[in-house]
């Protein structure tokens, strides 16, 4: 188990997007820049990804944690966790803001350069979120917990593509004309070596 330091800019990381405002000071603390999105074609058509990453580089099975707290402003502000090989191949796990009541929990997978998205409702006063995607293989399982103790599994798949070394890390976009403070608490990644 590696728990990330957050007290300085740790060791191997390195921002995709780098946003325009960030610290770190015990925990990594950053800002969106509004029209920032991931997405590829499918149903809405268009093709976005300049969110932003902070990413590392992992080239064994894992499991990546990471708890969030946010204050989301505006529609579709998300922030969470994001596996990437490009542009055509990622998968993202995250609470995305829809209004006051409601928000929704969930995933999108990006095969082939192209999206989908299953997700489910949750209260809009909920600020603060475990996330864990276990990779093995080519195989991603993706799980949240509101405490980091008690997980809920959330979707199970597969990545299309062959791959040596894949991006793991934290992501967060205003697809509106938004900004949000994203707060990642916690980062911890378990390497898997059998």
């Amino acid at each position: 188990m590696e728990e990330i330091n957050l007290k300085e800019f740790p060791k191997g990381f390195y921002w995709y997007n780098e946003p325009s405002k960030y610290f770190i000071d015990g925990k990594l603390v950053f800002f969106t820049e509004p029209f920032t999105d991931f997405w590829q074609k499918t149903h809405y058509g268009f093709q976005k990804d300049n969110g932003h990453c902070f990413l590392t580089k992992i080239n064994k099975d894992f499991q990546f944690l990471a708890q969030l707290e946010f204050q989301f402003k505006e529609l579709y502000d998300q922030c969470g966790i994001i596996i990437r090989i490009n542009e055509n191949y990622w998968t993202k796990v995250s609470i995305e803001f829809e209004n006051r009541k409601i928000s929704k929990l969930g995933s999108v997978v990006t095969n082939l350069g192209y999206s989908d998205w299953a997700m489910t409702n949750i209260p809009s006063d909920i600020h603060s979120m475990w996330y864990k995607v276990e990779k093995k293989g080519k195989d991603l399982a993706i799980e949240n917990s509101f405490n980091g103790k008690n997980w809920s599994q959330m979707r199970i798949s597969h990545i299309h593509t062959n791959f040596r070394t894949i991006e793991s890390g934290i992501y967060a976009c205003s697809p509106k004309q938004s900004s949000f403070k994203c707060i990642v608490k916690n980062i911890i990644i378990y390497k898997i070596t059998d």
